[in-house]
């Protein structure tokens, strides 16, 4: 499976972005998928997840509130709307397909990556 992120930009803190994810096959319509963060110097942050079915989701705490993951099984994507952004949601975001059907906030359970899309929030 090989997954393409893009939506990433430079925004006005208070703005929005919506991030996707195109998986290359279906195969990832079976599994759960996340998206994850990580800025220069600190460890990857887990961000949102999502079941295969899109009916369960989880959040980070920081995130709770302003940012919704759906997904299109259809179109074999997954897409993260970011609101009320913030200074400190400026990161390299990164989508992942789960090994199960269920999302977590381990990256250990996840064993396919995207390559990452940039955003950048000012303040």
């Amino acid at each position: 499976v090989q997954l393409q992120a893009s939506g990433g930009g430079l925004v006005q803190a208070g703005g929005s972005l919506r991030l996707a994810c195109a998986a290359s096959k279906r195969t990832a319509s079976n599994n759960g998928m996340g998206w994850f963060r990580r800025t220069p110097g600190k460890e990857r942050e887990f961000v949102a997840a999502i079941s295969w079915r899109g009916d369960s989701t989880i959040y980070a705490d920081s995130v709770k509130g302003r940012f919704t993951i759906s997904r299109d099984n259809a179109k074999n994507a997954m897409y993260l709307q970011m609101n009320s952004l913030k200074s400190e949601d400026t990161a390299i975001y990164y989508c992942a397909v789960a090994r199960s059907s269920y999302g977590n906030r381990l990256a250990t359970y996840y064993n396919y990556w995207g390559q990452g899309t940039q955003v950048t929030v000012s303040s």
